[in-house]
């Protein structure tokens, strides 16, 4: 119930809630108060309480049919007529108030209406069936969602079943949140007469859910000021000490940020740009964080310029116009026009540097998306308008605008194992302050939360099918799934073929984000521990159907000391001599081979390109000349590198076999950051099915690399 008092709680000015467009004064509630306390006017005509809102409305939608407006404040009022607020006033005041709020945004009629009544169904004897009948189901649609959140009980921390009924109600209809955020700033301007106790409980309770909902939403005209009016209220020295810094400087005798608006203004006069330059005041809280983050504040940093054109294209005109003809601070340019925020938010970031040294924040962007920044989803009408026919045929409700994030929450709440998972991920989502875009290889974006890794990116991109991924590449490069994800990265995730993939215990430990830390515990809690196979129990068995043994943690044993029987190698000059394979490079008949003399009689015979021997050649190791036999057998060691996942062995092995090769041992070694090192000495028939063989190995699901060993030579 909304019945909060009209004192106000802040110790001074606090940054309006109307967008900074319209400079409109705050409306005197009290005046309106009294006009509502009279009742409604002639019949047909608009009641003189209401032309406030009338004028932000038409201000918007020169069009709109205010005949809605007009019997919703007939309604509202006669339904309400006696209540009063806890400051005496009449309490139509409240929901004139909180639709002069989403009017002064842009709302269109239909939410407006639904504003105007949205306490009726709660606080008096008006119906459902009523608001139905005399407004159509769109507007009960919004008043029954409104309801509904009023009967949400916040509690200390909002008990995690009735906040989960709120944000599924929201889901179905982003404007039933824009309603309430509109009505929580209309009490938190009016919290003065509260006792300190609740005003900080309702305080928090805005802090920790309703402004990052703002936020989400893009409606960063309530976003501000309730952040204002809840640092008032929660730090109220730190605030004061604020307010004193902003006095200070509009008491300077001069403005570094309207010199270089002005300076701005004469280079796209020059150029022939069409544009307006307006000076953004930074906010309380913004302000306050600023100077904690720098120490000191100068003129410029109290604000930033804003620059509103036509058309997308003027925005990269009016950058290429200020980078040239100013000094650009190029580390502070964001492009948020081609890859806009999670919440709707397109514009340009950039910053020019003053001869003093004093930089200024630069925000370019079109009139629309100005609008849109300011008031998010509400500057976007109506999103489930659809053509009367196709209404009829289904019942569903269609949002094409919703922003991805709420889509994804929608999502989460269903796959939850149970309420106190999705809260703890959603406070935990409702935290991040920031959001990076990675690109994927077909040329689509992901919105993931800063701090995210490939397993995020996984799960963003294939919801539950991320369960078989295997890998991934960042930026060309192999990477594992715990990589921590950068903004602009370009993220590859390799998918595994089998059907019954299964994720991985280790990548709770990786995920940020609600969509795969559901996923993740979701598949566990439905799949016991003792049934998941761990890689070593999985290699074991395979090893032992392949006939192979697994090394120890000692190194891979070298092969035998000889050749085998019928690939003779022949030492020139020397036919008495014994030669043995290398054990640090295994070469292969068909290699180019030298050898070196050992104790015994023995030379060693190593591939040319081998590390050991351009060793033995600097340290002036005589060579003996080496030549392969008739025989093309030969006996290999391979290495294998693959990202680890359940069955991988059992299916390495097995396309070894296939290739006719015969493993003589093996050494697995434990998976280090989701990576597996297989290294296997294998014995062929002919030498010329090698690169067929490493091949095949390649193409096992989860391998990403397989070459010839190359051990740390002994010496010789």
């Amino acid at each position: 119930m909304s019945a909060e008092a009209t004192n106000p709680a802040t110790p001074g000015p606090v940054v309006p809630a109307v967008p900074r467009w319209r400079n409109r004064p705050r409306i005197d509630l009290r005046r309106l108060g009294r006009a509502a306390f009279l009742g409604p006017a002639t019949r047909g005509r608009l009641p003189d309480a209401i032309s406030h809102v009338v004028e932000a409305h038409r201000a918007h939608h020169p069009e709109a049919d205010l005949e809605p407006l007009r019997r919703a404040y007939v309604l509202a009022e006669s339904s309400h007529r006696g209540q009063m607020r806890k400051s005496g006033e009449p309490y139509i005041t409240h929901p004139l108030a909180v639709t002069l709020i989403l009017a002064e945004l842009g709302a269109e009629t239909t939410t407006l209406t639904a504003s105007l009544l949205h306490d009726t169904v709660e606080d008096t004897d008006v119906t459902l069936d009523q608001v139905r009948e005399q407004f159509g189901e769109e507007v009960r649609y919004l008043v029954d969602g409104v309801t509904k959140l009023e009967k949400v009980d916040y509690g200390a921390a909002a008990e995690p079943e009735t906040f989960r009924k709120m944000l599924v109600a929201t889901g179905s209809d982003v404007r039933v949140m824009s309603i309430k955020l509109a009505d929580r700033l209309h009490n938190m301007r009016t919290l003065g007469v509260m006792r300190p106790e609740k005003q900080a409980r309702i305080a928090k309770v805005t802090r920790d859910v309703l402004i990052p909902l703002a936020e989400r939403l893009g409606v960063q005209a309530l976003k501000t000021e309730l952040e204002d009016l809840v640092f008032a209220i929660l730090h109220p020295e730190e605030y004061a000490h604020t307010r004193e810094l902003i006095i200070a400087n509009t008491s300077r005798a001069d403005d570094p940020l309207a010199e270089t608006a002005e300076s701005m203004r004469a280079v796209l006069r020059e150029a022939g740009i069409q544009a307006e330059i307006h000076i953004r005041p930074r906010h309380f809280v913004s302000v306050h964080r600023f100077a904690r983050k720098r120490g000191s504040m100068r003129g410029s940093d109290f604000g930033r310029l804003l620059v509103l054109v036509n058309e997308d294209a003027d925005c990269y005109a009016v950058l290429g116009e200020l980078h040239t003809c100013m000094t650009p601070v190029v580390s502070e340019f964001k492009d948020f026009i081609a890859v806009p925020k999670f919440n709707l938010y397109q514009s340009l970031h950039t910053a020019v540097a003053r001869e003093d040294g004093q930089v200024a924040e630069v925000l370019i962007r079109t009139h629309q998306m100005h609008k849109v920044a300011e008031a998010g989803v509400v500057a976007l009408g109506n999103p489930y308008a659809t053509p009367a026919e196709e209404q009829a045929a289904s019942d569903e409700r269609v949002d094409p605008t919703r922003p991805g994030w709420l889509s994804r929450l929608l999502d989460w709440q269903e796959a939850a194992p149970d309420p106190d998972t999705f809260w703890s991920t959603l406070r935990e989502d409702l935290a991040q302050d920031r959001e990076i875009t990675v690109f994927r290889p077909d040329g689509g974006t992901l919105g993931l939360p800063d701090g995210a890794t490939c397993v995020d990116a996984a799960y963003a991109q294939y919801g539950e099918d991320a369960h078989a991924c295997i890998g991934a590449r960042v930026n060309g490069r192999l990477a594992t799934l715990s990589t921590v994800l950068r903004d602009g990265d370009t993220v590859q995730l390799l998918m595994g073929q089998d059907p019954a993939s299964e994720p991985s215990k280790e990548w709770l430990e990786h995920a940020h984000t609600p969509a795969a830390r559901i996923a993740i515990q979701r598949w566990l809690s439905t799949h016991p521990s003792d049934g998941q196979d761990t890689p070593g129990d999985d290699q074991e068995a395979a090893l032992r159907e392949r006939g192979g043994r697994r090394g120890s943690d000692g190194p891979l044993p070298h092969p035998s000391s000889t050749p085998r029987a019928g690939s003779a190698l022949s030492v020139v000059g020397r036919p008495d001599a014994r030669a043995r394979l290398a054990g640090c490079c295994t070469p292969v008949p068909a290699d180019e081979v030298t050898g070196f003399a050992v104790r015994g009689g023995v030379v060693t015979v190593h591939r040319v390109g081998c590390a050991a021997v351009a060793r033995m050649r600097s340290a002036g190791r005589p060579e003996a000349d080496v030549h392969w036999g008739d025989s093309t057998e030969c006996r290999v060691t391979l290495v294998a590198e693959s990202f680890g996942r359940p069955h991988l062995l059992a299916d390495l092995t097995e396309a070894m076999a296939l290739e006719g090769a015969e493993i003589v041992s093996a050494t697995v070694e434990p998976p280090s950051q989701q990576r597996v090192r297989h290294t296997y000495t294998i014995e062929l028939p002919d030498a010329a099915r090698l690169p067929t063989l490493m091949r095949a190995m390649r193409n096992v699901p989860g391998v990403y690399d397989v070459s010839r060993a190359q051990h740390h030579a002994e010496t010789h």
